[in-house]
């Protein structure tokens, strides 16, 4: 019984708020969404680190590059031309990664035509 109430218990205290990403999105022009890192080293400006044709889009690209910088965590900090370099081709990746993905799944969603499920009532019915 106490291994299972030690799995349920949060791993971070009671009240603490989570680690804010270093990642935001703005909207651009045409609907667009613009993902930036904020400063961080000798940066004096957020780094753009993409367009994205929507906000879903935009918020899996975050995703990703907070997945990459986890496995390389100073890639935003060289200042060296390889460091930037290295730096292109990881935003690049992440940028074409997250863009064949949205088109995949939109390819099986058309495929899929109308084998939608039908939508599930809630709650109780209302006699009357």
């Amino acid at each position: 019984m106490e291994a299972k109430d030690s799995a349920r218990r949060s791993r971070r205290p009671h009240g603490a708020k989570p680690a804010a990403s270093p990642y935001f999105t703005q909207p651009a022009r045409g609907g667009a969404y613009t993902v930036l890192r904020k400063p961080s080293g000798n940066r004096a400006t957020p780094k753009v680190c993409g367009i994205m044709p929507s906000r879903a889009q935009a918020q899996a690209l975050v995703r990703q590059l907070e997945q990459a910088e986890s496995a390389v965590s100073d890639l935003f900090l060289e200042a060296t031309d390889d460091g930037i370099e290295a730096l292109e081709a990881v935003l690049e990746a992440c940028r074409r990664s997250v863009t064949e993905r949205a088109e995949r799944s939109g390819r099986e969603g058309a495929e899929g035509g109308g084998e939608r499920r039908p939508a599930r009532r809630r709650g109780r019915r209302r006699e009357g």
